[in-house]
């Protein structure tokens, strides 16, 4: 799947760009603070949530101005090709079309599948696990779309029996009902989470890549993980008095963690270089896409923000070979063309630049 037209109307820097494109990937070079990773943020807004920097649609929108912004774009899929559209006025939460027909956000992963690596992620491995669970979820959602729907039902249901418990009430019928919704929210969310584990292992699995394999578990903070609906039944059950001490619920998937080994080494993904670490990453998210490409028969649409920055050019060149053999329209930023040189006339190239104070993007 790709974009073949793409429009920004007062989206972040950008006044108004208007590109025609093909499935080719895209290479974006420029200044630091031109507008690149803003660019390649509208792209991940065709993905339901928030995008790449999970902004809030205000903080969208282009200053001074801040009149509200438009994307639109032409989605390429399988099974045809999609006008898609997202507007957002005054802050307000942003709209969808698809077909020119008002549709929910998460209708969007039903036709599109996007997925990212950026800058922020690169310290995943080191810092808390709610990254490392939230990067797991964006790998789910790309197989299961559905999996947005159990998340939401679960943290609705706990943001509830978090409030009972904070108060301190005591009454069980109360929580019967809400940890039977979380229970049954979060069997399925444990269930997606593991299948997707076993498919990205499988994608690892006599791929030809220069990319280390990356060994992943799902772990849970502390005790054992429930896994099945009467799992989780019992295990909020057992731990209610516990957690109203607490204040909080102190089990369930909301704690699970992502544990990653370096598997040529044995050696935990915590503990290896920056370099290895981006490396593992990068393994990962070609994984996914080799993954879903086989699953839907089309590749996802890649955004990989300043990937080349801290890569040699063999294993530049690598990425480069990869992305072109799944056929993945990529969109790649950097500072300068020669970041981008392996790819020759394998890429289609866009210069960015400030214009007195407006992202201005033309053909490199």
């Amino acid at each position: 799947m790709y974009l073949s037209h793409l429009t920004l109307s007062h989206f972040r820097s950008h006044k108004l760009v208007r590109l025609e494109l093909d499935a080719r990937p895209v290479a974006i070079y420029g200044p630091n603070g031109a507008g690149k990773t803003n660019l390649i943020e509208a792209v991940s807004l065709f993905s339901p949530g928030r995008g790449m920097r999970r902004a809030s649609a205000g903080d969208m929108a282009r200053r001074p101005e801040q009149i509200g912004w438009k994307i639109a774009g032409h989605l390429n899929g399988p099974d045809g090709i999609h006008e898609i559209a997202f507007s957002s006025q005054n802050g307000a939460a942003r709209q969808v079309q698809i077909d020119e027909k008002s549709t929910p956000q998460n209708a969007l992963a039903k036709l599109a599948r996007v997925v990212w690596l950026v800058p922020a992620m690169d310290r995943l491995w080191i810092e808390g696990a709610e990254g490392r669970r939230r990067f797991l979820d964006r790998l789910v959602l790309s197989f299961f779309p559905a999996h947005a729907e159990a998340s939401l039902t679960y943290e609705k249901a706990m943001r509830e029996r978090n409030r009972l418990l904070k108060e301190q009430v005591r009454d069980a019928m109360w929580y019967a009902v809400l940890e039977g919704q979380m229970a049954a929210a979060g069997a399925v969310m444990h269930a997606n989470r593991m299948a997707t584990l076993e498919r990205i292992k499988l994608a690892q699995r006599g791929a030809e890549t220069q990319f280390p394999v990356a060994e992943l578990e799902l772990v849970q903070s502390e005790g054992s993980m429930p896994e099945t609906e009467a799992d989780l039944l019992e295990a909020f059950g057992e731990s209610r008095f516990r957690d109203i001490a607490a204040g909080r619920t102190l089990v369930g998937p909301h704690r699970s963690d992502l544990y990653g080994v370096f598997a040529a080494k044995g050696v935990p993904a915590s503990e290896c270089s920056t370099g290895e670490q981006k490396a593992l990453l990068i393994s990962l998210i070609l994984a996914n896409a080799r993954a879903l490409a086989e699953d839907l028969g089309a590749p996802p649409i890649l955004l990989l923000d300043e990937v080349a920055a801290h890569l040699d050019a063999g294993r530049r060149a690598a990425l480069y070979d990869e992305i072109c053999a799944l056929g993945a329209q990529a969109w790649m930023t950097g500072t300068g063309p020669e970041l981008f040189a392996e790819l020759g006339d394998r890429a289609q190239l866009l210069y960015v630049d400030d214009a007195n104070g407006a992202s201005e993007v033309t053909p490199g």
